[in-house]
């Protein structure tokens, strides 16, 4: 957990120390496949949840799981499965062996950066000018769909996630990326699981907005 606590006020700064360099030849990347760890902290401090992640670029799907074998105090136990493109995730719980399938509202989510995503800096984190001890990070920023909220994303050259920092009303969230590969290593978790085929679409209570964020809200 060192590793996840160690990136979180390097990612602050990178986002609060930039200076804006708008440039209208920038267009917003999209990441390559995905695999490793994801933390999710509250502006306060909370870690919300830490787990496994593993992000298809090209079918637009995602599956995070909570690392049960690192708890923390107010950590939430997830496994999700989500199909942006479809519309639609799954809410997993494989020890009761259940399974819930719900209408998806939002596609944001902190391994992309939105199309209409603006550019907002470059910067390089860490020394530059000594070999191998510098960093640099594309910052893009937008408004967060059917929302008064907004986000900034961070992300390297090659467009791999480092962090997303959401600011809502419901309170502000740092997901944070670590230990990434650009290949999928199990390509049977972004399969939709025996206990939940054949599952009913669950009706979304009137006012609720359904979004990889809100799950960790």
């Amino acid at each position: 957990m060192g590793k996840m606590y160690a990136a979180a006020p390097l990612l602050v700064f990178i986002c609060l120390a930039a200076a804006t360099h708008a440039d209208h030849h920038h267009h917003p990347c999209h990441p390559p496949n995905v695999t490793g760890f994801m933390a999710v902290l509250s502006m306060k401090g909370e870690v919300k949840a830490y787990g496994a992640i593993t992000y298809d670029s090209t079918a637009n799907k995602l599956r995070f799981r909570s690392n049960e074998s690192q708890p923390t105090n107010g950590s939430l136990g997830l496994d999700l499965l989500m199909f942006f493109n479809e519309g639609i995730f799954y809410e997993i719980d494989s020890k009761n062996e259940s399974c819930e399938k719900k209408k998806l509202h939002c596609s944001m989510h902190p391994l992309d950066v939105p199309d209409g995503a603006k550019f907002y800096s470059l910067m390089s984190a860490g020394n530059p000018s000594i070999n191998g001890e510098g960093l640099k990070v594309n910052i893009w920023t937008g408004q967060i769909p059917d929302s008064k909220g907004y986000y900034s994303a961070s992300v390297t050259m090659g467009c791999l996630p480092l962090s997303s920092f959401y600011f809502t009303e419901s309170g502000s969230f740092l997901f944070s990326l670590m230990e990434i590969e650009n290949e999928i290593k199990d390509p049977d978790l972004l399969v939709v699981p025996s206990i939940c085929l054949g599952q009913p679409l669950e009706e979304t209570p009137e006012g609720t907005v359904n979004s990889f964020l809100n799950e960790f809200i």
